[in-house]
């Protein structure tokens, strides 16, 4: 039982505080639409990125039909594919996977495994979630204002994305900036609300030590967040002010259709600084979840403690700091002052160190343990290969000089997509596998999750691996059509086919998990109160589904670290949390010996 030489707790019943005040719901829209409880709300985001995702799946599946098969569908033109571009790459970055990491399994985990009642500020909680939800909905309506969406790329660069000519610059860039700025909004009254908890409403002997690294990687992920928002929103507003108000922060004196516009004296520049000081934390703010989460998977599925412990803890912290010091590696192609970059391309690969030693410890806590392949199991493998895939590829991208050729092209389009899409995507099924009999009570059905994940895991490589070859081949991205472009060959347009028929596979095969997500609900086995023998504090509930309040009367207390797998001359090969020492059940030999040595 050991625990890093953490003191364990004595056997004690839960010394409380007073207990905190829940509000018990007496309707149907207290208790399922105003909700205040954290698990209904982390359903409500789930439920609603899950569905804003779908949308940004099919806008990707029109993408690749025209890079497939160009100019077959009418309904497909210019203004049209980079309005899905543009739409696809914001609402899967933002919407979907910050909003399902931290509005989602952050709501769900964090009371459970810090063994609190609800979040600190259940009001404030609920509010996070009805303006999330806003912003999605002034973000669809952009499709439907004169212009349509904004084309104008997910970046929104100045002046393009504001001037005459992009598409959707008569309201939808408008309603895309209004959009981002509630749900900055909801998220900071959502951020605060985890940051709190974590600190303040941890459970007796849940020390931060102790915390399973789900908690670690969503709370450092919040943090980050707030941090980093407030620059996507200053942004946001001054791009606001530019259209709207006539300033100039980003607009420079400049010619449209021949005309000098009432623009002068911005820099687009300051711009690009700031989308990216929230941009390249965007990508931890996705990444430390998932860490955590994978770590959690893995422990528990391989019957294994977790390799190095406090070195993941810290591993999450120092990328959390150095996530802030490496946003201009994006800007290489600006014009960037060479030390600039040199000193960008340093931090790029400093950072590549404790992402590194994540990964080691990963693959040292499989090594010699008893791994079960379950359907997370097998998510959260997929997720270290094709993270180690994406991660490798960005070796190339953080060196100025191999980035400047590779900028414009696909490469990037292949690396983004298995660091940001496929690999969080990944961890994101995993983890739904993983605790959807603790939401549920059911289990999922085994042999439609292995179809899923094996379809999924080899057509993401299908659709993005050979991304890679036509950035060497020079194919720029973000072109609605190539022409008939010299410098590259027929062989391209025959890739680009079939990679559009992996992704309409793929996307196909995501009817098998939501299929299985409906019939499990009804006709799913029943799972039990902890179906995975697992050690930490959700799966120690006193009912399944929990209830409100969590944990019935009396708070439990922590008496171990949550990853005592495979304890010698232990009954079981797990011990909860929660479970007092003395009620630690030896196994038979260390019993019987236990006895002699009390006889004698």
């Amino acid at each position: 039982m050991a625990e890093h030489g953490q003191r364990s707790v004595p056997h004690a019943q839960a010394d409380e505080f007073d207990d905190v005040e829940l509000v018990h719901p007496k309707s149907f829209l207290g208790k399922y639409v105003w909700s205040q409880d954290a698990k209904v709300i982390a359903i409500q985001y789930g439920v609603t990125a899950i569905a804003i995702g779908v949308v940004a799946v099919v806008l990707s599946i029109l993408m690749r039909l025209q890079l497939g098969f160009p100019n077959t569908f009418t309904l497909i033109d210019p203004s049209s594919y980079l309005q899905y571009v543009t739409m696809h790459g914001m609402i899967m970055v933002v919407y979907v996977l910050t909003a399902l990491f931290l509005g989602g399994f952050g709501n769900y985990l964090i009371p459970l495994m810090c063994g609190a009642r609800d979040m600190a500020f259940p009001y404030l909680n609920m509010l996070s979630f009805w303006f999330y939800l806003a912003a999605v909905i002034i973000l669809m309506a952009s499709f439907f204002v004169p212009g349509g969406a904004t084309g104008a790329g997910w970046t929104l660069y100045p002046p393009q994305a504001i001037s005459p000519g992009t598409p959707g610059v008569d309201g939808g860039i408008v309603l895309m900036f209004v959009s981002l700025c509630v749900f900055i909004a909801g998220f900071t009254m959502g951020g605060l609300n985890y940051v709190v908890t974590v600190l303040q409403a941890r459970t007796r002997g849940m020390t931060l030590m102790r915390l399973p690294l789900t908690v670690w990687g969503i709370f450092m992920a919040t943090v980050l967040a707030l941090l980093a928002f407030p620059a996507l929103l200053v942004a946001s507003l001054m791009m606001l002010c530019d259209l709207l108000l006539g300033t100039s922060y980003f607009l420079p004196e400049m010619l449209n259709l021949g005309e000098p516009s009432s623009h002068a004296g911005g820099t687009p520049l300051l711009y690009q600084h700031l989308f990216w000081f929230f941009g390249h934390p965007e990508v931890y703010i996705v990444a430390l979840p998932a860490f955590g989460i994978v770590s959690d998977i893995l422990a528990t599925h391989a019957r294994k403690n977790i390799f190095g412990y406090r070195m993941m803890v810290w591993a999450i912290i120092l990328i959390g700091v150095l996530s802030f010091a490496v946003w201009a590696h994006h800007m290489f192609i600006s014009g960037m002052n060479p030390y600039f970059g040199f000193l960008f391309a340093t931090t790029t690969l400093i950072i590549a160190v404790p992402t590194a030693i994540k990964v080691y410890n990963w693959v040292l806590t499989l090594w010699r343990g008893n791994i079960r392949l379950t359907v997370p199991m097998l998510f959260a493998i997929g997720f270290i290969f094709t993270f180690v895939n994406g991660g490798l590829s960005g070796l190339f991208l953080g060196n100025v000089t191999v980035d400047v050729p590779l900028a414009g092209t696909y490469f990037v389009v292949g690396h983004f997509h298995m660091v940001m899409a496929v690999a969080p995507v990944l961890v994101l099924f995993g983890a739904i596998y993983h605790w959807y009999p603790k939401i549920t009570g059911r289990l999922l059905d085994d042999t439609l999750g292995k179809i899923h994940f094996w379809v999924t895991f080899l057509g993401a490589y299908a659709i993005f691996y050979p991304m890679h070859f036509m950035g060497f081949a020079g194919v720029p991205r973000r072109y609605y059509g190539f022409g008939l472009t010299t410098y590259i060959p027929d062989s391209i347009q025959t890739l680009n086919a079939f990679m559009s028929v992996a992704a309409i596979i793929v996307a196909l095969a995501q009817l098998v998990f939501f299929y299985n997500l409906v019939r499990s609900y009804f006709r799913g086995r029943e799972a039990g109160p902890n179906p995975w023998h697992a050690t930490t504090l959700e799966w120690q509930t006193e009912h399944t589904p929990p209830r409100h309040g969590n944990f019935g009367a009396e708070l439990p207390v922590v008496y171990r670290w949550a990853y005592d797998y495979g304890v010698p001359g232990i009954k079981d090969d797990f011990i909860p949390q929660n479970l007092p020492p003395d009620q630690v059940e030896k196994s038979e030999p260390l019993a019987q010996m236990s006895r002699g040595r009390l006889s004698l």
